[in-house]
């Protein structure tokens, strides 16, 4: 194979890959999560997320926030949903899943104020765990909200698919 050949080659190998690490959440965002970007990058995240790897006891609630009415944890923690799931199974694993932990339970999860206890379930990961899920949509924290009432994953475009916040009938918050 011709130098030329092999360069093209390699280029149109590495191109996605650029774009994933170009798009990863973080990915020189401003503190406000606007989606803004800066000329330096933030670290990856830590391989355990900031959420508990099982919740015996959690509970979802409706909690009044800058979108609207959202889906949080007991701890105030804001949960999403992945528009590239599909069919109520969870597609984010491995890199994905350390930027966008998925919500676990060890029990059944609880309905709290505002939400459709028939809207809640669990669905099984590739690894065996229970993951919470509402209105058939598997959920996931986000790395970057430190603290409960964060959003900074609202709107994002990572991994394949877009992340949104949920309202209490089930459905994506977007307000773009």
């Amino acid at each position: 194979m011709g130098a030329v050949k092999q360069h093209l080659l390699r280029s149109v190998l590495l191109a996605p890959l650029v774009l994933v690490a170009c798009t990863a959440p973080g990915y020189g965002q401003s503190s406000a999560g606007s989606g803004a970007y800066s000329s330096a990058p933030t670290p990856a995240p830590a391989a355990t997320p900031s959420a508990p790897a099982s919740n015996p006891g959690l509970t979802l609630m409706s909690r009044n926030s800058s979108l609207g009415q959202i889906l949080v944890d007991n701890a105030g923690r804001t949960v999403y949903l992945f528009e590239a799931d599909k069919a109520g199974a969870s597609s984010c694993y491995d890199a994905c899943a350390q930027y966008w932990p998925p919500v676990l339970t060890n029990g059944a999860p609880q309905s709290g104020t505002g939400l459709q206890a028939a809207l809640l379930g669990t669905t099984q990961r590739k690894d065996g765990s229970t993951e919470v899920t509402y209105a058939g949509h598997p959920l996931y924290y986000f790395v970057a909200d430190k603290q409960a009432d964060d959003i900074k994953g609202q709107g994002l475009n990572n991994f394949g698919g877009s992340w949104y916040v949920l309202s209490a009938d089930g459905t994506k918050v977007d307000r773009s």
